[in-house]
Order: C-alpha cells, then sequence, then structure tokens
C-alpha cells in the first residue's frame, strides 16, 4: 500500500474483540508493508553490525603492517557506509508509510462508523472521547504500527550479532550473548507502573479535552448565564491534572532510560576490564578486542528499540482500546435481509403509533425529550443494541389503534408483570427497518431534528443532497416559505446579479436567525422527497403567520407522501390529516385536531397550555370543548384565509 493510493477503498472489518487484537489487525492489514520495513530494517541494523569486523580487521592490519589487508578493509567499510545510508532511507520511507496507512485506515473506521450509527454514537460515547480517538489516538496507534517492524529488525540483528560473536571469539562473545537478553528484559518489571501511568494520562486527557469540547459547543449559553469562569476553572483545574499525570508518567519512563544506559554502560567496562586482561596475556589480539568492544557499542542502538516498542505499545494499547469501544458498536443486531425498502405504513411496535402511508400524521407528546426519542425511533437511529424483537413481541398496528381509541383506562393494566423484553424495530410496511441496509434505511425514512445544522457553503451546495428528483429547490423553498431568507442572502451576495443560491451561508448559519435556518433545514429536507419524512418541532422559531404558511406548505408538497411532524402547534395541528397523542410511551388518543380538543383533556391540556386551576374551572363549568380550543379553531380559520 502507497500514500498515493489513499484513502482504502475498503478498510476492512476490524477485529473489536480487544485494544491488542485490533493492533495485531491492522499489523496483519499490512503485512506487505511490514515485511518490507522489516528487510530494510535487517540490512540497516545487519550493516552496522558488521562495522565492528570491518573496523577489527583495519586495526589488526595496521598492527601486522599489511597493506593489502587494511586496503580490504577501507573498502568493506565505504560498502557498508552505503548499505547503511540506503537501508536507513529506505527503513525511514517504508515505516513512515506503515505509520500513515495504519492512521489512515483506523480514521476510515471510525468515519465509517460515525455515519452508521448517526446521533446514537454520542448517547453512547462521550463526544469528547470521540475527538480524542479520532486524532491523537490514531496517531498512537500508527506509531505503534510503525515501530513493530523496527522493533523486529532490531531483535533479529541483536540475535545474528550475538550469534556472530560466540563464533568470533567465544571468550568474549559468550559474555556479551547472556548479558544482552539480560538488558533487553531489565525494564519489564517497570513496565507495567509505567503502562499505569500512561494510561491515567490519557483517561485524565481525554477527559479534559470532553470538558473543552463542551464548553465550546455550549459557549454562547455560558455568557448568557454568566458561567465563563466557572467552566474555565474546572478545564484549568481538569489540565492541571493532566499535566501532573503526564509528569509522573515522563518521571517513569525516564527510569526505564536510565536503566537502558546504566546497565550497558556496566557491560561495557565489564567488557573492556576482562578483554584487556586477556590482550594483556595473549589469549586474544588488539583486532579482536577492538572489534567484540566496537559489536558491544553498536548493539546499544537495537537495544533503544526494545525501549521504544514498549513506550509506544503502552500508549497505543488504550488509544486502541478506546477505538475499539466506539468501532464495536452496532446500529442493530439483526442483519440486513432485504436490499430494497418497502412501501407501506410506518409503525412503531413500541407505542402503537402508527403513521399511514401518503397521510399527514401530526404526534403531539407532552414530554419534548420524549418526541424526541420517538422521532429517531421513526428513523432507524434509536440505540437498539440490546437486540431485535420479532414482530409478535409487540401490539399490532390494528390492536395499538384500537387500544389508543378506547382511552387509557383500559390499557392501563395491559403488559402487567410481563419480563422485559428487547426494543423492536420500527417498521416500514411490515419490514423492521433494522432489517435493511443502512443506506436503503435512512433513504426511506428521514428525520429532522429540532435543531438542524447548516453546513458552511452556498446556498446551492446546501441543497445539492441525494434525492428522488421530484422536488426542486425552488419548490421546496416555496413550502419552507423561504422568500424573506432569499431576500437576506440576495442582499448578502457579493455578485452582481445578487443571486442568492451562490450567497455562502457562515459555519452553522450563524448569519441567519433561528427562523431563517430552520426554514432552510426544512427545505433541504423537503429536495430529498424520502418516502417518509419526521420532523421534530420544524416550526418552532417562527412566527404564527409564517408558521400557518409552512405547515399549508408541507401538506401540499407532501402530498401522496408519507409525512410525521412532532409538534404542540395548533396551527401544524390542525393541517394534519390525522393527530395522535403519545401519552406514558403509548399512543392514548387518534383523530383529527379538532376532535381531539373536544373528547381529549390531555390533549387539550397540551395543546392550549391549560394549568390545573384552568382544568378544574372548566370541569366545573361544564365545558368540554373549553374557550380555549374554540378560540383555537378560529384562530386558524383566520390565519388560513389571510394565507
Amino acid at each position: 500500500m502507497q500514500i498515493r493510493d489513499l484513502p482504502y477503498s475498503d478498510p476492512g472489518d476490524p477485529d473489536v474483540r480487544s485494544g491488542p487484537r485490533f493492533l495485531l489487525w491492522l499489523g496483519r492489514g499490512q503485512l506487505t508493508g511490514q515485511l518490507k520495513s522489516l528487510s530494510w530494517g535487517l540490512l540497516h541494523q545487519c550493516s552496522i553490525a558488521g562495522l565492528p569486523l570491518a573496523v577489527g580487521l583495519a586495526v589488526q592490519a595496521v598492527v601486522e603492517r599489511s597493506g593489502r589487508g587494511l586496503a580490504l578493509a577501507g573498502a568493506l567499510i565505504v560498502l557498508l557506509g552505503i548499505l547503511i545510508a540506503v537501508g536507513d532511507t529506505m527503513l525511514h520511507r517504508t515505516a513512515v508509510t506503515n505509520w500513515i496507512t495504519a492512521a489512515a485506515r483506523v480514521q476510515q473506521l471510525l468515519a465509517r462508523k460515525t455515519a452508521e450509527l448517526g446521533s446514537v454514537l454520542t448517547r453512547r460515547v462521550a463526544a469528547g472521547e470521540v475527538v480524542a480517538v479520532s486524532t491523537g489516538d490514531v496517531e498512537k496507534i500508527g506509531w505503534f504500527v510503525e515501530a513493530l517492524s523496527r522493533f523486529v529488525a532490531a531483535a533479529a540483528a541483536l540475535v545474528l550479532i550475538c550469534v556472530g560473536l560466540v563464533l568470533y571469539l567465544p571468550s568474549l562473545g559468550v559474555l556479551v550473548a547472556i548479558a544482552v537478553p539480560l538488558l533487553a528484559l531489565a525494564v519489564l518489571p517497570l513496565l507495567p507502573r509505567a503502562t499505569h501511568r500512561a494510561d491515567l494520562q490519557r483517561e485524565k486527557a481525554g477527559r479534559a479535552t470532553e470538558l473543552a469540547s463542551d464548553t465550546v459547543a455550549g459557549l454562547r449559553v455560558l455568557r448568557g448565564i454568566g458561567g465563563e469562569e466557572l467552566f474555565l476553572g474546572r478545564y484549568r483545574r481538569a489540565s492541571q491534572e493532566v499535566r501532573e499525570a503526564a509528569v509522573r508518567s515522563a518521571r517513569m519512563w525516564a527510569l526505564i532510560s536510565a536503566v537502558q544506559v546504566f546497565l550497558p554502560g556496566v557491560l561495557l567496562i565489564s567488557l573492556v576490564w576482562y578483554g584487556a586482561t586477556l590482550a594483556r596475556d595473549g589469549r586474544i589480539e588488539v583486532g579482536q578486542l577492538v572489534t567484540v568492544y566496537s559489536a558491544a557499542t553498536l548493539m546499544l542502538f537495537p537495544l533503544r528499540h526494545f525501549e521504544e516498542i514498549a513506550m509506544a505499545y503502552s500508549f497505543s494499547r488504550p488509544s486502541a482500546q478506546r477505538a475499539v469501544r466506539v468501532l464495536s458498536l452496532r446500529r442493530s443486531a439483526r442483519p440486513p435481509t432485504m436490499d430494497a425498502a418497502p412501501e407501506g405504513d410506518l409503525y412503531d411496535p413500541v407505542t402503537g403509533l402508527m403513521a399511514p402511508r401518503g397521510l399527514f400524521t401530526a404526534v403531539v407528546c407532552g414530554d419534548p425529550d420524549e418526541a424526541g426519542r420517538l422521532a429517531e425511533r421513526l428513523g432507524g437511529h434509536a440505540d437498539t443494541e440490546d437486540g431485535p424483537s420479532t414482530e409478535a413481541e409487540a401490539p399490532s398496528p390494528t390492536e395499538a389503534e384500537k387500544a389508543a381509541h378506547a382511552g387509557p383506562e383500559q390499557t392501563s393494566d395491559a403488559g402487567a408483570g410481563d419480563a422485559p423484553q428487547p426494543v423492536p424495530s420500527v417498521l416500514l410496511g411490515g419490514v423492521p427497518l433494522d432489517e435493511l441496509p443502512l443506506a436503503s434505511a435512512r433513504a426511506a425514512v428521514l428525520v429532522q431534528d429540532k435543531d438542524p445544522v447548516l453546513l458552511s457553503g452556498t446556498l446551492r451546495e446546501l441543497l445539492d443532497v441525494p434525492s428522488s428528483g421530484a422536488v426542486t429547490a425552488e419548490d421546496a423553498l416555496a413550502a419552507a416559505r423561504c422568500g424573506d431568507v432569499l431576500s437576506a442572502l440576495a442582499q448578502a451576495s457579493v455578485d452582481t446579479d445578487g443571486d442568492p443560491m451562490r450567497t455562502r451561508i457562515t459555519e452553522r448559519g450563524r448569519s441567519l436567525s433561528g427562523g431563517q435556518r430552520q426554514r432552510l433545514a426544512l427545505a433541504r429536507s423537503l429536495v430529498t422527497d424520502p418516502e417518509a419524512l419526521v420532523l421534530d418541532e420544524p416550526t418552532s422559531a417562527v412566527d404564527s403567520h409564517t408558521e400557518a404558511q409552512v405547515a399549508v406548505g408541507i401538506k401540499q408538497l407532501r402530498t401522496g407522501r408519507t409525512t410525521v411532524a412532532f409538534a404542540s402547534s395548533p396551527l401544524l395541528l390542525d393541517c394534519a390529516d390525522r393527530v395522535v397523542l403519545v401519552h406514558g410511551g403509548t399512543v392514548v388518543a387518534v383523530g383529527t385536531h379538532r376532535e381531539l380538543l373536544r373528547r381529549e383533556p390531555r390533549y387539550r391540556a397540551v395543546v392550549t397550555r391549560e394549568t390545573d386551576d384552568e382544568a378544574a374551572a372548566r370541569a366545573a363549568s361544564g365545558d368540554l370543548a373549553g374557550i380555549d380550543a374554540l378560540r383555537s379553531a378560529e384562530a386558524i380559520e383566520e390565519i388560513e384565509e389571510r394565507a
């Protein structure tokens, strides 16, 4: 794999059983690159190991006054120098390639997982941890993959040098062969504590990153309530904890480095003393002593790779574990069983919510958080990791509708005493969304949350999204009543023709008002023209007059398509073909807006914002329909006439 070939066409299916297994999988995936790096590393290390022999031959030639021997030794030194330069250059090239390709593979895997999970990801893993994994952790993982082949080459070179010294000069070679493994393994008792301190440092750094990202995301709110100093103090304390943990970790690694310097120094002193004694007694030649001493000195360089691989593994293992935590998440336990999404009703077996095909269904929930969760469920974005459920585990659509019309008093005891069941998937045309391929499920059901994000770029680029082609950008903008938005963009356009479609929108649409951003996001959703469109409070940031027009525009443009809108505004509810009331996680009433105002007190309390005192007064006066309901209906008619 070359850097120019990135990104991968398919990053593969990673082994996410554990962090070490994930690192092993990465290494196997780059086996060719690892072998190249190993080969060049062996050439480099063995060429360095050959220098002592050449130097020893040169010294012995000088002692023996042999010009021919000196010339041969010089030629050998030149050849080894060339091999060292070539090996070092290519080793660096291949090692860095391994590093970059491993990091790129992990980033692609994380990007693919993020796109697969969507909003489920941040509910299972903190946003700060995701940022830490995709930045610093990726670098640490690449470092280990890059260092692995260099470590293997260094270890092989040490073995070859020790064997060569034993064969060349057994009296000193045996001493080196015994001492080198001890030097390499001397730091093992210190590694667990160093690893623990490194893990603690990374954990604290992840928390600080998470705190920083949360603070930046809520900066406007913090400024509004004067909480900047409070969160600044928290981040200051968190950063100091990271600094202290980093210092403690550095101390341990400094100790390991000191051991790696001290013990080889003891070996060299012992080797020189013992070798000098042998040379004085005439048992070995001076050239042989120089050869063994030089070889032992150069062995200190390969030994450094043992410290590096230990450090790389200590830092990369927790990073790999965090990456595994993200990559092991699954959208669903069910494998896809169909290639394309069917057409039909959208049904949630958990709440009993039915959205008939081709109709505009409005959903009213007393709890906004419950509405948001239900909207995500309808789009297949809910957390169903606990496992799928068969369709028989949930009530059928007919039973749920009957229960909703029957009233809460007839359904309050249903399911009492039952054991908790796995959460079933939403059905589209009778087929669970979890059994559809991810792309098909998301193309069939589109969810727009209550706080949509506008990406930076021109308005034309914003509306250039995958779609059926049946709805043009002009139709979508008209249905979302974006006339004033287009005028504002035209005035802000730097082009002479004032084309709003070519006007750039700043990051997250910060140059626009909340209502303008909301309507542009709605237009983007309408352009896609999905089989089922789920809108969570699509008009919460606009005025009443615009809200009524937007509701009419949605209904007209989405004729023949399934549309679900979570709202509590009478203006939007009255435009819906049917309205569903969800209370306590269950559908309790179904009908039109005006029907539910007359016969359902809980619906009336949510829609008209009725207080307990007003409800008691209404009950005492016998006014079941209510004055507020009548006023609401009259207001709707008046606004529709004006529109």
